[in-house]
């Protein structure tokens, strides 16, 4: 499949419910762990588990379970028949459902934006790019080409807290020509001392991709920015 993990997490699965259905334990029942295969079908189960909770949140366990149990014994499924077509069938819903997600995030962020430009002390810059003055600096301003110490703060417009070298405890450094380009615009209207807060649209920031477990495609972004040091 496409998705690596789903997929080493859906052959585990297997793994897991082979190792039941050979005597682990029964449905419903209590768990023995009485070796060292146990506690890996155990550990298997848990990662498993974990996983296709957060990638199909609305899976039904029992029948993923049921179905692995009925191709062991040879059964034959009541809608696939092939397995490549039963890949296809959940690559196509994955990417259905990431569209779906990516417009509802597309929509959301353009309104917030467009909610922000209004208030007190934001600018907007021709790219869309918004920003907030905290703090101005008296130092020099970088260029595209330089590479900067800084310490930031980065959030979803909801707030959730994606990435942060505040509360890591250590400034981060890097050129500007290696980040979104949110970051390459935004730093270059700061002077180092400054302190600003940027509101970068998903296309300025990392447009229609996943970037981690937390910024989803379409995704605007805030963060808080301190410039500290022009290295180079």
């Amino acid at each position: 499949m496409k998705n690596r993990s789903l997929f080493l997490a859906l052959t585990a699965l297997i793994l897991f419910s082979v190792s039941a259905c050979n005597g682990g334990s029964k449905a419903g029942g209590e768990m023995k762990i009485e070796n060292q295969a146990d506690s890996v079908a155990s550990a298997l189960g848990y990662s498993v588990g974990s996983n296709l909770k957060e990638q199909f949140p609305d899976l039904n366990p029992e029948i993923v379970a049921k179905v692995i149990v009925e191709v062991f014994n040879g059964k034959e499924n009541q809608i696939f028949n092939d397995p490549q077509v039963a890949d296809t069938y959940i690559r196509n819903y994955l990417r259905a459902e990431s569209e779906k997600k990516g417009l509802a995030n597309k929509a959301k962020g353009e309104a917030f934006l467009a909610n922000n430009a209004k208030k007190s002390g934001i600018k907007v810059t021709p790219s869309g790019l918004q920003y907030e003055v905290i703090k101005e600096g008296s130092g020099p301003r970088p260029t595209a080409e330089s590479t900067v110490k800084v310490h930031y703060h980065g959030t979803t417009i909801d707030g959730e807290v994606f990435d942060s070298s505040v509360e890591k405890g250590e400034p981060a450094t890097f050129p500007l020509g290696g980040v979104i380009k949110g970051w390459t615009e935004g730093l270059q209207l700061m002077t180092v001392g400054s302190k600003y807060k940027l509101y970068i649209p998903y296309e300025l920031a990392y447009g229609a991709r996943k970037a981690g477990a937390k910024i989803d495609p379409y995704s605007a972004l805030v963060f808080e920015v301190e410039l500290l040091e022009i290295v180079k």
